[in-house]
């Protein structure tokens, strides 16, 4: 509770026009956070917000940042599509374009995410779709045929 009331604290004297709090819930009662006022000004109760780019809520959970950081990435593979869809460029830049700048758009904040089965589901299959748009079918016998995960890590 006092690490809350210390950044509640902080953001108000920052001259914003609206401070936010969340709801803080402690391991044996909530705390209710309705009308906080600090030095004159009241704290807005809020569900969730965005700092430094990542959401944060009240419930602590990931699966909505995890989706947006997907959307981000799907956001930087179709701005630089004319790069991964050039013949002349090889597959080896391709990768150094995927590596540096679409899976570190999806993994910022990473390092604080508690992550579940389904969450790592989605990353895997994040990932398996932008491999799979950047180095294309592959044709075997004259059919054309997808690349399999196996194909795509090798």
């Amino acid at each position: 509770m006092q690490l809350a009331l210390f950044v509640s604290m902080k953001i108000a004297n920052c001259g914003f026009k609206k401070a936010i709090s969340i709801l803080v819930k402690c391991a044996k009662k909530n705390i209710r956070t309705e009308n906080l006022k600090i030095n004159n000004s009241y704290i807005e109760q809020v569900q969730q917000y965005k700092y430094l780019g990542s959401i944060i809520n009240g419930s602590n959970s990931i699966e909505e940042e995890v989706k947006e950081r997907i959307a981000l990435g799907t956001k930087a593979y179709y701005a630089n599509k004319k790069f991964f869809k050039s013949r002349l460029v090889t597959k080896s830049s391709k990768l150094k374009l995927y590596r540096t700048v679409i899976r570190a758009i999806v993994k910022y904040a990473s390092e604080t995410w508690v992550l579940k089965e389904t969450t790592i589901k989605n990353l895997l299959v994040f990932k398996g779709k932008i491999l799979r748009r950047i180095f294309g079918p592959t044709k075997e016998n004259q059919i054309w045929r997808i690349k399999t995960n196996e194909e795509l890590i090798n």
